[in-house]
């Protein structure tokens, strides 16, 4: 069994502050991180434009960007539910939503906006209008992505909408001449759904509108080397939200959730596999054919520190 726990890891000088409450708060997960082999990864998402966990996610489907390609650009054939019947690259657009902020521009991505598939389907029928006569083709795609056709002179480096909400738009929008053409029918778009009858129901519900597309992708389908592995991991969110809003009574409360709920019912068998990321970075455990024996031997409980909070 393996356990993904995206936001399990904070950044070092908060982790030492948090290390005492592990005891009480999750005392089986502490125990598999004692007697468990770690394996560290630098995970830097302003290099990589995905999050450590999407990172994480495509070294699992076996991903190699090209030349002029990021990390981000498997994001595009991994999420992509459609059959695939070409190696062409593949670009998806997210619906999303975008409002001023203090650094230029935030991004809410679709898993914030909880878009139904009537909503989607509307907004791509108006939206099909605004793009027939130009270089770029529509797709659907699901609820939440449209799939697009870029002309061929035009190949953004990207980056996930994840990784877009949790910086700003500015820094990653691109501002090359190559880019024109998609800039100005970002805007056009973003004019016509302003008064939407989609959006206009949104705002009568308290709900924020969805009023951009976020471009991303670029590569093929065979650039995913590794089959899908059904069921190979179980993933639990509910510590992300807390790390990235630097909520730590949160992160714990949620913590000792996981151990009532998820840890302590496996504490009597075979420790799992466990991924756990953090801001840049991803720690990956695999239990110890000698975890049983080594942990009496002098320091051999307290490794797990080292990478838990190491020292610069």
């Amino acid at each position: 069994m393996q356990i993904v726990l995206p936001g399990a890891l904070p950044d070092p000088a908060e982790a030492r502050e948090l290390t005492s409450y592990l005891q009480t708060t999750a005392p089986t997960l502490l125990r598999w991180l004692e007697l468990g082999r770690a394996r560290a990864s630098a995970a830097d998402p302003a290099q990589t434009g995905c999050t450590p966990y999407e990172q994480w996610q495509l070294a699992q489907r076996g991903f190699k960007p090209r030349a002029g390609q990021n990390l981000s650009a498997g994001l595009a054939p991994l999420l992509t539910t459609a059959p695939i019947t070409d190696n062409t690259p593949i670009w998806l657009a997210e619906l999303v939503h975008v409002s001023p902020s203090r650094d230029g521009a935030a991004l809410l991505p679709a898993c914030e906006l909880a878009i139904t598939p009537e909503q989607s389907v509307a907004l791509f029928e108006s939206a099909q209008s605004l793009f027939e006569g130009t270089d770029f083709t529509l797709h659907t795609c699901g609820t939440e992505h449209w799939r697009l056709g870029l002309p061929a002179e035009f190949t953004p480096i990207c980056a996930s909408p994840t990784v877009v909400s949790l910086s700003s738009v500015n820094d990653w929008w691109p501002q090359d001449i190559a880019a024109r053409p998609w800039r100005r029918l970002v805007n056009e778009l973003q004019m016509s759904w302003f008064e939407h009858p989609v959006n206009q129901a949104r705002y009568q519900q308290g709900q924020v509108p969805i009023n951009s597309l976020w471009l991303f992708g670029g590569a093929s389908a065979d650039q995913l080397t590794a089959p899908p592995q059904a069921g190979a991991s179980q993933r639990y969110d509910s510590l992300l939200g807390f790390h990235t809003s630097r909520d730590w009574g949160g992160w714990l409360a949620a913590l000792a959730q996981l151990e009532e709920q998820v840890f302590r019912p496996l504490a009597g068998g075979k420790p799992p596999d466990l991924v756990l990321t953090g801001r840049n970075r991803i720690i990956e455990i695999q239990p110890s054919a000698w975890g049983a024996l080594t942990q009496w031997l002098p320091g051999s409980r307290q490794a797990w520190r080292k990478w838990w909070s190491p020292q610069d």
